[in-house]
């Protein structure tokens, strides 16, 4: 009877075979990972590194967008404060105009408007962690002065008019700044420094100059540009919030799907494991019992 001579060897090979089988499982089992190498499952892998890419992607937007959420809102707050200093300006003013004080009285509003403008003024120098957030991308300066060299006093913008963008994960571009020159030192009336400093001067002298109803006409068109202003905030404010939802939504999402793609799935991984201890066995016993002997005296 014609017997293979590899017979014994391709026991052994099947063995270590099983062997490195079993090894490949356990490791599996106590992992609960199913791809451990891009040999395991290339395709697998590969899905895998593109959703993490994405996970990534969506969780580096949400802190990102977190720093810019909180920005807005001390933007906002800030604006908040000038139309109320506005209103209070517009208020003294208003009485100034009528007619009815004496010389003390305007000196008096003149210095209370002179306050009012350096409140403005500190509201337009607000910064985030250390960033003056009114200054467009010129950051790191104090954005606003005022010079007393002429009369009336002159604001001085150390900014920029770069205004600022941030790209969700789908692609939409969200504004997330108004740079300074545009809301305290726009053209005509929207000057609300320049219109401020003119009011200063229109009673300092102890009597309303000739301009001074114009220039309290002006600061009510001041006041509502700055209120426009906000809004353009407010926007942008709710639509950071929406995409920030639909981010975390799809991180989610994604992080399930990655893990349904990576996990083992245990119960099949044990039963396999079982089968493989079996085979293990039998081959051991098989090759034990061929040790014992010539392999005719099993035939």
């Amino acid at each position: 009877m014609r017997v293979n001579p590899f017979y014994i060897s391709n026991l052994a090979g099947s063995l270590n075979q099983t062997q490195a089988s079993e090894q490949e499982l356990t490791a599996e089992l106590a992992s609960g990972v199913r791809v451990n190498s891009l040999s395991d499952d290339p395709l697998a892998a590969g899905e895998n590194v593109l959703l993490l890419n994405q996970i990534q992607r969506d969780d580096s937007f949400t802190q990102t967008s977190s720093l810019v959420q909180g920005q807005l809102q001390v933007a906002d707050s800030a604006l908040g404060g000038v139309v109320s200093q506005l209103t209070q300006a517009i208020s003294l003013a208003t009485r100034a105009n009528n007619g009815t004080l004496n010389g003390s009285d305007l000196k008096s509003i003149s210095s209370q408007l002179a306050g009012i403008r350096d409140e403005v003024v500190a509201l337009a120098n607000t910064s985030y962690q250390g960033q003056y957030i009114f200054g467009g991308s010129q950051t790191g300066t104090v954005p606003f002065s005022i010079s007393n060299a002429t009369t009336p006093a002159t604001a001085v913008y150390s900014g920029d008019a770069t205004v600022n963008y941030l790209e969700t994960p789908n692609g939409q571009r969200i504004q997330w700044n108004v740079p300074g020159d545009q809301i305290f030192t726009g053209a005509g009336a929207n000057d609300v420094l320049g219109v401020l400093n003119r009011l200063v001067a229109d009673f300092a002298g102890g009597s309303a100059a000739a301009t001074s109803v114009v220039d309290t006409t002006a600061l009510t068109t001041a006041l509502n540009f700055v209120s426009q202003q906000r809004v353009v905030l407010d926007n942008s404010t709710t639509r950071l919030a929406a995409a920030t939802d639909a981010a975390n939504n799809e991180k989610t999402q994604l992080t399930a799907s990655q893990t349904n793609l990576m996990q083992a799935d245990v119960a099949n991984i044990a039963t396999q494991l079982s089968l493989s201890e079996a085979q293990q066995k039998a081959l051991e016993s098989v090759i034990a019992q061929l040790g014992g002997g010539s392999l005719f005296d099993k035939m």
